[in-house]
């Protein structure tokens, strides 16, 4: 038969031994994700289709680990980037964009500099889009 720890001082004790032999939990996860999204996107610069059509060059940070964009303004739709590192020199692929945070390149190394040329859906269209990165 099992005994019952009525003592003070032993309910004490086994209570400090589960709590340094308890497994920690990852609680904390979530909220660090979103404080490095909130970081990332925090850095995001502004520009204008019209103003120019290919934006930069810029320099990849460690502030984010992959290149994103969103419209925040204008009358098009969605507006069509790409992302052109200088070291390759060309488009690596063409990603269709909107009102939302789209990822438009993946896993950049830190101090690349690159550009973003965009297209919008029709001729004649405005976008005001942010970059983070």
């Amino acid at each position: 038969m099992a005994k019952i720890l009525t003592h003070p001082a032993a309910v004490a004790a086994l209570l400090a031994a589960l709590a340094v032999s308890a497994p920690a939990t990852a609680s904390a996860a979530p909220a660090n994700t979103s404080a490095a999204a909130t970081s990332c996107y925090g850095g995001a610069v502004t520009v204008s289709y019209g103003d120019a059509v290919e934006f930069g060059p810029y320099t990849t940070t460690s502030r984010c680990a992959d290149i994103n964009l969103r419209m925040v303004g204008g009358d098009a739709e969605f507006v069509w980037a790409c992302v052109k590192f200088t070291r390759v020199g060309e488009c690596n692929y063409w990603t269709k964009a909107g009102r939302s945070w789209k990822t438009i390149a993946t896993d950049v190394k830190d101090g690349s500099k690159f550009t973003v040329p965009l297209g919008v859906d029709l001729e004649g269209s405005s976008a005001r889009v942010q970059i983070a990165f």
